[in-house]
């Protein structure tokens, strides 16, 4: 039995991953941390890390960015692996869990959706072909509660064209106020907020009387329990080190 702490558990995403894990035999969540104990929950609720009195396993992480610094004191602190699967991580954050997995096992993904990272991947193979002849554009649509523009996710997807193309491009938010035409070594990243859009993700390559599309749709937000709960089975035991999806899908 893996036993887990998890950190945001009152929120949407904390309650699916609660709803998720308890129709697992190996997986129980014994304690949860979050800024509101309102909710009542089979595991006792913690609002501070430092009155936690129960040793987990792993910890997920699916809250904020606010509370990055005490859940990562708390896990470093307990020598407790990390499963970060938090978005709108500042650089500056980013590097401390980098750091961190010198001491701990971190697990870190910008999107906990295997379908999302297999498009990433089909998407790099596209623009290893594809890339020096087609413009590019990503366009990311989510719900009006979303936070950060554009998504962490529409970010991977950019780094991992980037990451096979010849010559680097440049991100491309906003041409409202470029009155000019598009160079060949943009990217374009396009953030679209309405309704209760779980998530969408598209990558259009447009060529010459030619237009290939990669699109990824999110139907409900079990996809990214199913994904975190995946990664805590997989962090599980492990050395430290940083890990992400491409660990897990490669396993």
């Amino acid at each position: 039995m893996i036993n887990i702490l998890l950190s945001g558990c009152n929120g949407k995403m904390g309650q699916v991953i609660t709803r998720l894990a308890s129709q697992k035999d190996n997986l129980k969540i014994v304690a949860g941390h979050d800024v509101s104990d309102s909710i009542k929950n089979t595991y006792p609720v913690f609002t501070d890390l430092r009155d936690c009195d129960i040793k987990p396993d792993v910890i997920i992480d699916f809250s904020d960015p606010a509370a990055f610094n005490s859940l990562l004191e708390f896990s470093l602190s307990r020598r407790i692996p990390l499963v970060m699967a938090t978005t709108g991580l500042s650089q500056s954050q980013v590097n401390a869990l980098e750091a961190a997995s010198d001491r701990i096992p971190v697990f870190f993904s910008a999107n906990m959706s295997l379908g999302v990272n297999l498009l990433i991947d089909l998407v790099k193979k596209a623009s290893k072909i594809l890339g020096d002849n087609f413009d590019i554009e990503i366009v990311e649509k989510h719900h009006n509660q979303k936070i950060d523009a554009p998504s962490g996710t529409a970010l991977a997807i950019a780094d991992a064209i980037n990451s096979v193309l010849t010559q680097k491009h440049e991100y491309v938010y906003d041409r409202h106020s470029r009155r000019k035409k598009r160079r060949a070594n943009e990217i374009g990243i396009h953030a679209v907020r309405g309704g209760t859009i779980v998530g969408e993700h598209s990558v259009i390559f447009a060529g010459n009387d030619e237009i290939i599309e990669i699109n990824h749709t999110a139907m409900s937000k079990d996809i990214f329990g199913i994904g975190a709960l995946k990664a805590a089975e997989f962090l599980y035991g492990k050395k430290p080190r940083l890990y992400g999806m491409k660990d897990l899908i490669g396993q």
